[in-house]
């Protein structure tokens, strides 16, 4: 494997993303597309565990912080730790929204929404592709 590590990023070719990631995770985490809605494996999962990066293995999200929205999407109220994921304003397909990335390797996650459940009244809408589900 040559991962380039730097300041903590994992950095890979475009050809090795390839090779490592199904097509899904591929399109998701490198290219930013979006899972049909309600089609995700971990959509309807109620497994206790911790979900990471389908791209990098880093800490994303816990289980604990999981709920049902009802958007079609996996739903978190809080990542696990603040600084495994980045937020950048996305303008494309005509909206303003959010967009969510794993802080390590820059894959696409999905996107953060204002109207989750307390306590901190977030939504993080992610791709079942972007995450793999260790249980615990």
């Amino acid at each position: 494997m040559s991962d380039t590590k730097t300041s903590g990023k994992v950095v890979k070719s475009e050809a090795e993303w390839r090779r490592e990631l199904t097509p899904m995770q591929y399109a998701v985490l490198r290219e930013k597309a979006t899972e049909r809605p309600f089609s995700g494996e971990y959509e309807h999962e109620h497994r206790k565990g911790t979900y990471t990066c389908a791209g990098c293995g880093q800490t994303l999200f816990e289980s604990d912080a999981k709920f049902d929205s009802g958007c079609g999407w996996p739903s978190f109220t809080a990542p696990s730790v603040d600084s495994h994921v980045d937020e950048e304003r996305d303008v494309s397909h005509g909206m303003i929204r959010t967009e969510v990335l794993c802080s390590k390797c820059d894959g696409h996650l999905g996107h953060v929404f204002p109207d989750g459940p307390g306590p901190t009244g977030l939504r993080y809408c992610i791709n079942s592709a972007a995450l793999k589900l260790q249980p615990k």
